[in-house]
Order: C-alpha cells, then structure tokens, then sequence
C-alpha cells in the first residue's frame, strides 16, 4: 500500500473522492447548515433567489473538533512540541526478583513441576551445546558460531506460552526455541557441521537453524527481512482463519532497519495475529543501545503503530512466559499485533568473529554472568520449592554434557553432501546456464580432483 506524495492514497482516486464525500456529508451534518449545501437558483440567472433568512448555526469552541482523518486527537491553542522524555520509561514488568523469589503471588503462573524443570533443562542444555559448540569453531572444527549466553530465558519463557503449531521466525539467536520443541541435538550440531544430516544440505552457514516440522522458518542472515514476511504469513493464518499465531523474534539493533517499520505498520493497519519479540540485549554487535536510539527503547515505539506493547524483565522466565501467553491469547482472539520488549544481556560476544573486550568491560560482563542470570534465577526458584537440589544439578550437567559430546563427535564422523546438491531444489526444471555451471564444475573436478578433499564428500 504507497502513500503518494500529495497526501492521496497512491491506489486510485476513487479513494480519495470516497473519502471527500464522506467528509463533506459528515460536514453536513455537524457543521454545516442544511441549506449551505444547496445549488444556488438558477431561474433568475444570478442565483439570488430570496429564501426565508435562516440563522447559521453557531459552535462553541468545546465543539470543534478536529475532523482530519490522519489522526485523533483535540485542538489546543498553545504552541508545544512534544518531548521525548517527559515521563518515566515504561515500566519492566516481572514476577522473580533475582532471588528466585515470586514477587506478587497473583502473578505466579502456578506451573507444574515437570514444566519448570523441563524450562531450566532446556535452558541449560543450550548453555552446555553452546560451550562445546564455540569451542569447536576456536579449535578450528566448524567456520563460526553465535551463542545464546544470558538469553536463554527469552527463548524458552516464550517458547513455553505458544502452541507447537505456531510459527516462528528468528534472527539467529533463538536456538533455545527450537530446544523447547525437542529438536535434537544431531540436528543442531549437522546444521553447523553442514554434512548429510543437515536439513538444509550444507548450504547455510552455521546456526542458521529451519525445521518444517517443528514451524521454524530458516533462519537467514540479513537483518530484520524476516520481519514482513512474518507479517504476510500472520495475515495469511487470519485470511484462513487458522487460529494460529506468528511469533518474529529480533534484536533492538534490527528495529532500526527498514523492514522493522514496514513490519509494524503492515501488522496494525492489516491487524495480524502475530507477537513481536524484541530480545533488547544492550549491544548491536559493538554498538550499544545509547548510540542506537535516544528513545524509552523499543516498546515505546509500539503505541505509534497502534500495536498493544509491553516491556518485561527477560531473564525472568515467567515474566517472559506471561506476557507471551497472554499475547498469544489476544492476538488469536482479536486479531491484532503485539509487541514484546525483553530487556536482557548478551553475555557472550556477539559471535565468533567478534571479541567484545574491546567495547565493554569485563566487570560489566560478570555482573550478569553472576548476579542476573536467567539460569541461577530459575535455579534459586527451583530450589526454594524443593524441586532442585545440588546432587540432582551436578548429576545433570554431567548427563546434558555427555549427550551433547555424542551428538558432536557423531556430526564430526559424517560427510559432507554431495557436491551435486549446489544446483538442485531452486528450480524444477534446471536452466541452461546453471546446467552449464555445472557440466563446467564436473569438468573442472575430474581434472584438479586431487587438490580437493572429494573424499569428505558423500558419494
């Protein structure tokens, strides 16, 4: 839908003079005097035919009201512009303070056991596959890694409040969504190996994670372009009334790009069923947040798309579990957006080809890492109640460590694909050009063989 320079819709005038008509029969019936909108007499040539004198109808200033379609609001007679910061920032709404401690009892979900230790172990077995993983691409073992660290609560609280039919779409730091859904540990680790196992063939980079199965849209690459096309499958689930909701996950560093405001204003003004899960975890890269925007972050951005908005406390699962639960709820039923701002840390470095030293200090990193974390929250929560003890954690780090080590040494064994699969699945019948490329490629290894591992490749 383009908007036209003059103010006109940019799909037809027809809108536009709909549009006036409306506005002037409105006019005539709360503004203007009836006979105002009358043809003048003709039969006298000068349109001067004498009518009983009607007094025009006068207003108070009380009843003046701004008709102007574009927005609603009153007339004041005060030049004012509005300030960015007038009052306090929007509120971060949470349940456990750091403690693990449930703050308004009336805000406890009240989940049974098997549900919160299976949030803390989906949470920590991503914490283990996420060392072992960043490890292997130091040790030179796979091209590049992203962890999760000190986001794990986001993932999973949110993950935990949508149905398993829901659809999802990532950035590339929400691997814990597809831990809650039972993806397996093989998968995750043929992703970033990229051998035969891997869904994707091996053509995608590392932690570009997609599973059909369990609603995960593949992850890709360029930020926030997985924003509108959430969008368009939300409006989609609600032509087909699916009840169904989409869920976009994103950084506060991909709501500056484009496609984030595109997102927003398709999602209103078409009132799609979909959440907007903005991880804010202080660092775009090496950017952060006090050089990225000079608003109250991203959820006050919500209210001028005309999206229902909140901002909650994202190492508190529960918090997260909450307002991704009720989202969801209202977002089926009443078919309109919502946006979630989760107010978190990156604890680690932004990824393998970044070293976060160089731009925060190692004493703002260990206070999260040791004083906020989403994990030691849950766990203190866990051990409040008599769910969790110490034999029964180090019992489960050693277990989650050894499946995770099975996983990776079992990715590590198998090949690549084969090689052949570079030009397959784009297009059901193969062009001449792409078939050239690849007779070229055939020719070309069938002479300089030697100087490739073909070996590592399945046959």
């Amino acid at each position: 839908m383009a908007y036209c320079s003059c103010g006109g819709l940019g799909f037809g005038g027809w809108l536009y003079l709909r549009i006036w008509i409306t506005f002037i029969g409105t006019c005539s019936t709360s503004v203007l005097p009836a006979a105002s909108l009358r043809s003048p007499d003709l039969s006298t040539g000068l349109g001067t035919k004498q009518h009983p004198q009607r007094q025009q109808q006068r207003f108070s200033s009380l009843d003046d009201k701004p008709q102007f379609p574009g927005a609603s609001a009153e007339f004041i007679d005060k030049l004012e512009f509005i300030q960015p910061n007038v009052i306090s920032g929007i509120p971060i709404y949470r349940v456990m303070d750091r403690q693990g401690q449930i703050i308004n009892p009336s805000e406890d979900p009240n989940l049974p056991q098997e549900k919160v230790l299976k949030f803390y172990k989906s949470m920590t077995l991503l914490n283990t596959m996420d060392r072992i993983l960043y490890e292997s691409q130091r040790q030179g073992r796979i091209s590049f890694y992203m962890t999760n660290y000190g986001e794990e609560g986001t993932h999973v609280g949110s993950a935990a409040a949508l149905d398993n039919t829901d659809l999802v779409f990532g950035q590339y730091r929400e691997a814990g969504v597809l831990m809650y859904r039972d993806y397996p540990l093989e998968l995750f680790m043929a992703q970033c190996y990229g051998n035969v196992s891997d869904l994707g063939k091996g053509r995608q980079m590392p932690v570009h994670y997609g599973c059909k199965e369990r609603h995960f849209v593949t992850i890709s690459s360029p930020l926030a372009t997985q924003i509108p096309q959430a969008v368009g499958a939300a409006y989609a689930a609600k032509r087909a009334n699916a009840n169904r909701v989409v869920i976009c996950y994103f950084g506060e560093g991909a709501a500056s790009e484009g496609d984030a405001h595109a997102g927003f204003n398709f999602a209103a003004t078409l009132e799609c069923p979909i959440i907007f899960f903005c991880r804010n975890n202080g660092y775009a890269i090496s950017t952060p947040t006090s050089e990225q925007y000079r608003g109250d972050g991203i959820a006050a951005r919500g209210p001028g798309y005309g999206i229902m908005s909140i901002r909650v406390d994202g190492n508190d699962v529960f918090a997260v579990y909450n307002a991704t639960k009720e989202a969801r709820r209202r977002a089926v039923a009443e078919n309109q957006p919502f946006l979630i701002e989760a107010m978190t840390y990156r604890i680690g470095h932004h990824s393998t080809s970044d070293d976060s030293s160089a731009y925060r200090s190692v004493d703002e990193v260990n206070y999260w890492d040791k004083q906020d974390h989403p994990i030691s929250r849950l766990r203190h929560y866990l051990q409040s109640r008599g769910w969790w003890d110490d034999e029964q954690e180090k019992d489960w780090r050693k277990q989650s460590r050894k499946k995770v080590m099975e996983a990776f040494e079992q990715a590590e064994r198998k090949p690549k694909p084969n090689f052949s699969l570079l030009f397959s699945d784009v297009y059901q019948e193969m062009p001449a050009q792409l078939r050239k490329q690849q007779e070229s490629l055939a020719r070309h290894l069938q002479t300089y063989g030697e100087h490739y591992p073909l070996d590592h490749f399945e046959k």
